[in-house]
Parts: structure tokens; C-alpha cells; sequence
């Protein structure tokens, strides 16, 4: 399906109302919901003093995400414990609500679309692109206010979930990912627009707002691929932290497509001076870090 916007947002015909009202469907189409799971945790994140065996019950009763999370609390990149993690208890007291309520969100979004096939090398990508962002957050402070690493290793998880919504329901999607991927001038979302009357960025912020995410989440994910809004242009520019969270994920996505080799696009082409005066960096400094990730041996490949 091919559908032509106008330049107005204001529907001035019965043919434009349709348009819009045709785009609006688009974006809901297979957004899963909220899993409740997660409400469960943010229910206990609000309270005083929350509830870990309530919580321990309710993750328990998954035995995916009770192993994965038991992984999670062993992994070397957390670096919390030196001590073998072997209950959901223990791994619920060690990483916190926070990094607990992150991991369990990730897990879900994967689970979420297990209808859609071939995209583990999708989900590991996003992974390691979200691992690499969390530690880049440690190196490059955000002017607005604190951006804690679990905060920037959500924004890698959920910032391409639309993809997955897009190949469930367009059989033409990959074949538009690869001429989205490949296009040296126009932005990415502008390839999708253009074929499909919708994009990933404005899907995936559907999801963010679906399950919940806050404001800042949402913008980085729908304006992740825009230069402008990354610039701070435009009658209604998006927060400072949302223009932190897509540079340090597009220098991220850098970095891991430089470290493996893998899945190159122009996406930095197009919007890596603009993402590196959100940073406050310098090209010199952009190597640097880099250099030091390696250095570091920041993972590149996922650790659950």
C-alpha cells in the first residue's frame, strides 16, 4: 500500500481525511500490547518500599525471562557481583528495579514478536547497539541532567522496534530496508514514507507510547533518523535529553557496524555532526572513544 501525504497536517478534503485516517491504521497495526509483566514492575518501582517477593513471583512464573534475567544479574558488562547469582530474589536485590524493569522490557519486545522470522541477527544487533550506548553514556555526560546507562540501553533496545512491526505486515519491507539503507541524500524514514505512507520511527514511537515510556523516549525514537530535530530546528523542537539519547545510540550504531563489520548504512553520513554537536565532541575525540570501547572490550554480542 502506497499512500501520499500533503504538506499540510490539516486535511482540507475528504480524500486527505482518508489519507490520514488510512495513516493513522497503519501506525497501530500489530503494535503488541503492553506486557503485563512490566506493569507488575512499575506498580512496585512507585511505591516506597516495594514488594521483591511479589515481584519474584511474578517473574518466576516466567521461566524464560527468570533465566535470562538470572543471566543478566552473571553477566561481566554489569559488573554488580563477583558472587554467582542464582535466585530471582538475589538477581532482583543485586541489579535493582530499575536495570531489573529495563532487561524484562527488552526480553518482552523480542518475545513480542516471535511471529515475525529471521530476526535474531535484528534482535542481537540492537542489543549490542544498546550495550555500547549504556557504556558511551559513562564517557559522555548529557549537559541537561544525569542520563544513567540503563536509561540510554532502553532507548538501543526500542528505537528500531517498528522494524519488526513493518516486515509482520508489508512482504516488501526488507526490499525497501535495503534501498532505505543505501540512500546517500534523503532520510531513511522519507524511503519508508515514501512506499509505504509510514514509517518505523513513527511506529516505534507508537510502541513507546503503548507501553508506556516516557515523553523523552518517545521523541528520540520518532525523530531518530530526522537531522533537524536532531539540530534543535523547527517550530517545536524536541527536550535536549531526547537529542542526547539519539546521538549516543547513532554513535553507538557507529561503533558497532565499524567494530564488527556488519549491517553498514549512511546513516552517520548523514547525521553523525550533527549527533556529535549534541555531544559536545570533537571527530578526534569520536575516534578516540572508539579506540577505547575496544580497549574496554565493550561487548559485541549480546550477554542475554
Amino acid at each position: 500500500m502506497k499512500l501520499t501525504m500533503t504538506d499540510s497536517n490539516v486535511p482540507t478534503t475528504n480524500s486527505e481525511k482518508l489519507v490520514l485516517a488510512l495513516k493513522d491504521e497503519l501506525v497501530t497495526i500489530g503494535i503488541p500490547p503492553r506486557p503485563t509483566i512490566l506493569q507488575s514492575i512499575e506498580r512496585e518501582m512507585r511505591k516506597d518500599q516495594p514488594d521483591f517477593s511479589t515481584l519474584e513471583t511474578v517473574i518466576s512464573l516466567d521461566v524464560g525471562v527468570a533465566a535470562s534475567l538470572l543471566k543478566i544479574a552473571n553477566s561481566p558488562f554489569f559488573g554488580i557481583s563477583s558472587a554467582h547469582v542464582n535466585t530471582v530474589k538475589d538477581a532482583l536485590q543485586i541489579l535493582g528495579l530499575k536495570v531489573v524493569g529495563t532487561a524484562i522490557a527488552g526480553l518482552a519486545l523480542r518475545k513480542a514478536f516471535t511471529n515475525v522470522p529471521n530476526l535474531e541477527r535484528f534482535w542481537d544487533a540492537s542489543a549490542c547497539v544498546a550495550q555500547i550506548s549504556a557504556w558511551l553514556t559513562l564517557q559522555v555526560r548529557c549537559s541537561d541532567r544525569t542520563v544513567r546507562p540503563e536509561e540510554a540501553y532502553t532507548l538501543g533496545l526500542f528505537r528500531d522496534a517498528g522494524i519488526p512491526v513493518l516486515l509482520s505486515n508489508f512482504s516488501n519491507y526488507t526490499d525497501i530496508l535495503k534501498v532505505a539503507n543505501s540512500e546517500a541524500v534523503q532520510d531513511f524514514t522519507a524511503v519508508e514514507d515514501l512506499e509505504l505512507g509510514v514509517n518505523h520511527a513513527l511506529i516505534g514511537a507508537k510502541l513507546a507510547e503503548e507501553w508506556e515510556m516516557s515523553s523523552e523516549y518517545r521523541y528520540a525514537i520518532e525523530c531518530h533518523h530526522d537531522r533537524s530535530m536532531i539540530e534543535g530546528l523547527g517550530p517545536a523542537p524536541i527536550p535536549n535529553v531526547s537529542r542526547y539519547f539519539i546521538a549516543i545510540s547513532q554513535l553507538a550504531e557507529l561503533f558497532h557496524q565499524r567494530a564488527t563489520q556488519q549491517s553498514h548504512t549512511l546513516e552517520w553520513d548523514k547525521l553523525g555532526a550533527a549527533c556529535l554537536d549534541v555531544l559536545h565532541i570533537s571527530q578526534e575525540r569520536q575516534s578516540e572513544l572508539f579506540e577505547q570501547m575496544l580497549a574496554d572490550k565493550v561487548p559485541l554480542r549480546p550477554q542475554f
